[in-house]
């Protein structure tokens, strides 16, 4: 299938958005300026923005503890994104959630979630909704890791949308390790795309490193789910480039593994394709000028924020008056 050239550069400064923005996420981690945790997404950019780029602010994601990638895709504010993250009242949860609780009802971002496997439930529940009003028309990814593919909500709420056919794109993102434990002993089945079989729902798997083939597998079965053809497991093959989180030095992986997928960059192998393409090289270095500073634009927002102030730390936590 060809790809328009604006559709190309429109993914490249996807992948750029996401890599500039969790790389300097990680360098001010380490000047104490973030508290917490953090769990970055350097490695799977192509998914979330292979994955999005079929989607509309019509439709709903729903994310995990590593989420930046995907509401960043999705078109969530790098500045109230930083915000958040540096525990600034403009931030999106007001300095009250740090990086793994961002939404945006008004763009389909139906939250980002600490509970590992706590999004797929809740993409059903959205798929159902796309389906009862709005006949389909609207469509659900769901993003989890091999590990959440383990758990109880994901057969459960897969099991249902199937039994259903409610349009949603579950999409498991396979970094060969739930924390520290790979998936070679932890799933009984060298592809988590085969499970699909048992709900009796489509199963495919794409280079999760590629954000071509990403974005045509789900291209794919966005058109499925709109077409009443019910849901897709989308398994995609990736790695991630740091440890599970910043306080992660991933000794359990062998450095020759580390290595091989590494020059798999998804960044490096898409701008070696473009050229290929041959769109400019000046083209992509003004993309490149433009990404990094909007980073760093989000970087300035977030330091000259107000700090969240303990006094609104109870406000917004129950409806009503």
């Amino acid at each position: 299938m060809q790809i328009p050239q604006e559709k190309h550069l429109e993914l490249y400064k996807k992948l750029l958005l996401i890599r500039y923005f969790e790389e300097k996420a990680y360098e001010v981690f380490g000047s104490g300026v973030i508290a917490g945790t953090l769990h970055t997404y350097l490695g799977q950019e192509a998914i979330a923005a292979g994955i999005v780029a079929n989607l509309t602010n019509d439709d709903f994601i729903t994310s995990t503890h590593r989420g930046h990638g995907h509401v960043l895709a999705k078109g969530a504010s790098p500045d109230r994104m930083m915000a958040e993250l540096f525990g600034k009242e403009t931030g999106y949860c007001k300095a009250r959630g740090g990086s793994m609780h961002i939404a945006d009802f008004k763009i389909g971002i139906l939250g980002a979630n600490g509970v590992v496997g706590g999004g797929i439930p809740i993409a059903t529940g959205a798929g159902l909704s796309c389906k009862l009003k709005y006949n389909n028309k609207r469509v659900v990814a769901c993003f989890f890791g091999d590990g959440a593919s383990n758990t109880g909500g994901f057969h459960e709420a897969i099991n249902l949308a199937g039994v259903w056919k409610l349009p949603v794109l579950f999409i498991c993102e396979n970094n060969l390790y739930a924390m520290g434990t790979s998936v070679k002993i932890a799933t009984a089945v060298d592809d988590i795309a085969k499970r699909a079989i048992g709900y009796g729902i489509a199963g495919v798997i794409a280079d999760g490193n590629d954000v071509i083939d990403v974005y045509l597998k789900g291209k794919a079965a966005v058109e499925r789910a709109k077409a009443g053809e019910g849901p897709t497991l989308i398994e995609c093959k990736t790695y991630r480039i740091k440890g599970h989180s910043k306080y992660d030095p991933a000794n359990y992986r062998p450095q020759s593994e580390v290595d091989e997928w590494l020059k798999r960059d998804p960044l490096k192998l898409y701008r070696e394709k473009l050229l290929n393409f041959k769109i400019q090289e000046n083209t992509l270095v003004s993309i490149e000028k433009e990404v990094m500073e909007t980073i760093d634009h989000a970087v300035e927002f977030a330091q000259e924020s107000p700090k969240g102030d303990v006094e609104i730390a109870l406000e917004d936590v129950y409806s009503g008056d």
